[in-house]
């Protein structure tokens, strides 16, 4: 009884319309979210890539609207700083610049697949990630990083800083965003070691030895079970580390 009623949750849920903005999955996540979706004990309820946005928080504005802000401009790859400076032109409140990394819940079948997903999420540097169970047994497994950036720009329609720090600004968050893309990489193999069985594992090896692009991570998918995805690398929690003194020094300047 239990297995029909996730089966049930899992066909509503990705047979139903996508309501978000885009309409469809980001491509840099959209192997991922199939991969997932693939497997009898899990399914995605919502994800995103990572984005870089500049909102406003006025309602009345003509722009894409999301509950009390609008976005006067959002992008999914690197930014440069014309982009913000023509997005703050549109603003008539409090603008905001703001980078969201990497966010995908994942609806599971039983506590422990819950559990061995969020082990994936944590070895990959996505340290945020966390466990709910609802009032109906619903187990979502929520993959989050503190990967993060929030700087307010604008007070009443008014730019606050000029265009040096705004610059600055955009080249932290392009950074942020690479670094996303590379902890996204590594979930993907970590979860391709923790989920896929051992003869599809040793076939999908195969073909990726014909191909010259994914030689360099044959070894790493190889060896992810017992190194790549139980350890988490210097580099990875030094730049974690730095993030946190990263605001504070923005704050200051």
């Amino acid at each position: 009884m239990e297995g029909d009623t996730f089966q049930q949750w899992k066909n509503q849920c990705l047979n139903k319309s996508d309501f978000s903005k885009k309409g469809s999955v980001d491509e840099d996540i959209s192997h991922i979210v199939s991969f997932i979706n693939s497997h009898d004990k899990y399914f995605t309820t919502s994800s995103c890539s990572g984005r870089i946005i500049l909102f406003d928080g006025v309602s009345d504005c003509p722009d894409v609207q999301k509950q009390n802000c609008s976005w006067l401009f959002v992008t999914h790859h690197k930014c440069q700083g014309e982009d913000v400076v023509t997005g703050l032109a549109k603003s008539v409140g409090e603008a905001t610049f703001k980078f969201e990394p990497f966010v995908l819940h994942v609806q599971c079948k039983h506590l422990a697949d819950a559990q061995l997903l969020h082990k994936v999420a944590i070895n990959s540097g996505f340290r945020n990630s966390g466990i709910t169970v609802g009032k109906k047994g619903k187990i979502i497994m929520a993959v989050r990083s503190t990967h993060c950036l929030e700087v307010p720009l604008s007070h009443r329609g008014k730019v606050l800083v000029n265009d040096e720090y705004l610059d600055f600004l955009v080249g932290v968050a392009n950074q942020k965003l690479e670094e996303n893309l590379k902890r996204i990489e590594r979930f993907d193999e970590c979860l391709l070691a923790a989920l896929q069985p051992q003869e599809e594992k040793c076939s999908l090896l195969e073909d990726m030895d014909k191909k010259p692009v994914y030689r360099r991570r044959r070894k790493r998918i190889q060896d992810s079970s017992e190194t790549d995805c139980d350890s988490q690398s210097v580099n990875e929690q030094n730049e974690s580390n730095q993030e946190e003194t990263d605001w504070n020094l923005m704050l200051l300047s």
